[in-house]
């Protein structure tokens, strides 16, 4: 099995058994869904967020001053959300095996396990701030980026734009929570919260069409074929509406940015 690469689940609890004499149990799953709940109510209590929400109104009338459009939709207010332990278990699969070319050697940064995982996978906790329009991605991204910095944070970003179709700036923020250990003790670590930023657009086109790939991804046979030749897939048509859909974006800017001149 240590020379078999791991495809699933199944496979990969194999593997960490034999290969890295790690049992991964029921324990670990009690354990991560008692660490996400502390720290998701700890994060949703901190100064941080609280300035965040209490904040987005006067981020909306600033951008409305620059733009004349508004930032977010009405009544919009961000949620913080727990990524499901069997879709965590499976990122440390894609991270320590499925995405790594040379998976039989240990990464530079050394293996995702246990007593690491939860400062290493950086989007167990996550919220999402859409936008309306393309520019307000940059608008938001930065007032976060200020208020990382008011709050002595770390502060990660990147601009995520995939083969897949999807468009989003990602903002990883770290804070010191204290969380149990599967021992019953405690101990206090940096743990990153991902902020998502994405138009209103692609935000309800990547739901609508998630949910109807994940309804329909299992009575797809394989057949060989790279998704983008196979214009039937599923894959096919979520991934190039992204792509189309972050043009048609960049056209309204545009269109936008051509009346605002001629209004001068």
């Amino acid at each position: 099995m240590k020379d078999v690469k791991p495809e699933n689940t199944e496979q990969y609890i194999k593997w960490l058994r034999e290969t890295l004499n790690i049992i991964i149990s029921k324990r670990h799953e009690n354990h991560y869904e008692s660490v996400t709940k502390n720290v998701k109510t700890d994060f949703e209590n901190s100064k941080f967020w609280h300035d965040l929400i209490d904040n987005l109104k006067e981020f909306n009338d600033e951008y409305y001053l620059q733009t004349k459009y508004d930032l977010l939709a009405s009544g919009f207010k961000p949620i913080i959300l727990i990524k499901d332990y069997d879709k965590f278990l499976n990122k440390t699969l894609r991270k320590n095996i499925i995405e790594r070319e040379n998976w039989n050697d240990e990464p530079e940064n050394g293996w995702i396990v246990p007593d690491n995982w939860f400062m290493k996978i950086n989007d167990i906790i996550r919220t999402e701030i859409v936008v309306k329009y393309l520019d307000g991605v940059e608008f938001i991204k930065n007032k976060i980026e200020l208020l990382c910095k008011k709050y002595n944070q770390k502060c990660i970003c990147s601009y995520e734009a995939r083969i897949e179709g999807y468009y989003a700036v990602h903002i990883n923020t770290c804070q010191l929570f204290e969380i149990p250990k599967i021992n019953y003790d405690t101990e206090k670590i940096e743990i990153p919260i991902e902020i998502q930023i994405t138009t209103q657009l692609q935000d309800t086109i990547r739901k609508l069409l998630h949910k109807y790939y994940e309804a329909r991804r299992g009575k797809i046979e394989k057949n060989g074929k790279d998704w983008m030749w196979d214009y039937e897939s599923n894959e096919f048509i979520t991934n190039y509406l992204g792509h189309i859909l972050h043009y048609v974006e960049g056209m309204i800017m545009d269109v936008r940015e051509k009346q605002k001149r001629e209004m001068k």
